[in-house]
């Protein structure tokens, strides 16, 4: 177990979230004896957050718990720019309209994670535009520019990466890591804010933050990253063959993203119930062990416990007993994802193909091919040969839908409409 003092760093220790520390003793003290205030950036990019994501929130939920108080960082001044950190190209630029968008998207998602208020340890949203807007670049050049070394930035891994596979790095995305840096300044000021958190791929804008506040405001301040996850297998958190893993139930059903935890590969089931879930550390040990079936029941617990933080224990437990009908029960279940086909193509014979697009679970028609002659497409739970079939009114089942499958996890209900 862990040796710190403070419970804040403890149970990120204990629950394997710290990969770096800028000064982790320091930090230890100051988080025993003080409340302290941090935050992480997050852009809007999407007009929703992804699992991704989620390791951020929960770092910031379990700053809280801990007794302090979280910032969330909306980037809406920063999402104009673009983090050229791990991307081997420019991101999409959006316009203002198109931020403000994503922004009301995600907003919802961290009221579910962090208690919001004027208290000690209340969370406190905040949106970069407001200050990042308002600078006059040549003053904010002179005063604070001058304190960045071009060789400096020039060795973060950020800029590197993307100079060794020779993609073009704009001077646009160049100044990304002094805006945040100076984000990190103005929440000291404004906020008494004395740590940023988040992956290791922003340790190097993290530490230009600290120093340009050491530089222009002879303040201390804290950095602490966590390691940019994968599964076992290497895949990257928050994304699937099918497209990234949202946590807004508007673009991925409660249903799927269940399934996606219940999916989870063995070996990395302790390691997600530590990050994702608030399971006691003394059961996790238990249900790590477990091997065959049983891991099975684990993988379940885990897909729950997830949930249940992300949407409610109701709609957990729903898409808990939704999967246990349609698996163990062999029924249709009504809490499996729906998509609506006008009726008249039922009337006429909706084409296999076609339903397979319209229902998202191919991407085109060669792909629905492809599924249909790998012997992978069920229509009512009956295995389709013919890609020719068609679906039609009189497969519509007592509760008036039709089961469409591909492979033995992957259902949706057609309805008529």
């Amino acid at each position: 177990m862990s040796s710190f003092k403070s419970d804040f760093l403890k149970v990120m220790d204990d629950r394997g979230y710290i990969q770096q520390c800028t000064d982790s003793d320091a930090l230890d003290a100051e988080a025993a004896s003080r409340v302290v205030t941090a935050y992480i950036g997050f852009d809007c990019t999407a007009p929703s957050l992804h699992v991704g994501n989620l390791i951020g929130i929960m770092m910031l939920r379990k700053l809280q718990q801990s007794g302090h108080r979280p910032i969330v960082l909306i980037g809406g001044g920063t999402t104009r720019v673009g983090d050229p950190s791990g991307k081997d190209e420019s991101r999409q630029l959006l316009n203002d309209a198109q931020i403000d968008e994503n922004i009301a998207g995600i907003r919802s998602v961290f009221s579910r994670f962090l208690d919001f208020g004027d208290g000690p340890t209340d969370a406190v949203m905040v949106n970069n535009r407001d200050w990042l807007d308002d600078l006059n670049y040549i003053e904010f050049l002179r005063d604070y520019g001058r304190h960045f070394s071009i060789n400096r930035m020039l060795s973060f891994d950020s800029v590197k990466l993307r100079l060794d596979r020779e993609q073009p790095l704009s001077f646009l995305e160049f100044n990304y890591m002094i805006l945040q840096a100076y984000d990190f300044v103005e929440l000291s000021r404004k906020h008494d804010c004395h740590l940023q958190m988040g992956g290791s791929d922003q340790w190097g804008n993290i530490v230009n933050g600290i120093d340009l506040a050491r530089r222009v405001d002879q303040t201390g301040l804290f950095g602490l990253t966590t390691a940019l996850l994968t599964t076992s297998s290497g895949a990257k958190m928050g994304k699937t063959a099918d497209g990234a893993v949202w946590l807004n139930d508007t673009m991925l059903s409660v249903y799927d993203y269940w399934q996606y935890w219940r999916n989870t590969e063995d070996s990395d089931v302790g390691r997600f119930m530590r990050l994702f879930t608030e399971i006691p550390l003394d059961e996790i040990a238990r249900l790590e062990k477990l091997q065959g079936r049983e891991m099975n029941e684990a993988k379940k617990i885990l897909a729950t416990a997830a949930t249940a933080l992300a949407h409610g224990n109701d709609a957990a437990t729903a898409a808990e007993s939704t999967a246990k009908q349609t698996f163990e029960d062999g029924q249709t279940s009504a809490g499996l994802p729906t998509v609506d086909i006008d009726a008249q193509e039922f009337e006429t014979g909706l084409g296999l193909l076609s339903a397979l697009v319209d229902a998202g679970m191919a991407g085109s028609n060669g792909e629905a091919r492809r599924l249909v002659r790998g012997g992978g497409v069920k229509v009512n739970d009956i295995k389709i040969d013919d890609e020719r079939s068609t679906i039609t009114q009189d497969q519509l089942n007592a509760e008036g839908v039709i089961k469409v499958s591909v492979g033995k996890k992957k259902h949706v209900l057609l309805r008529p409409a």
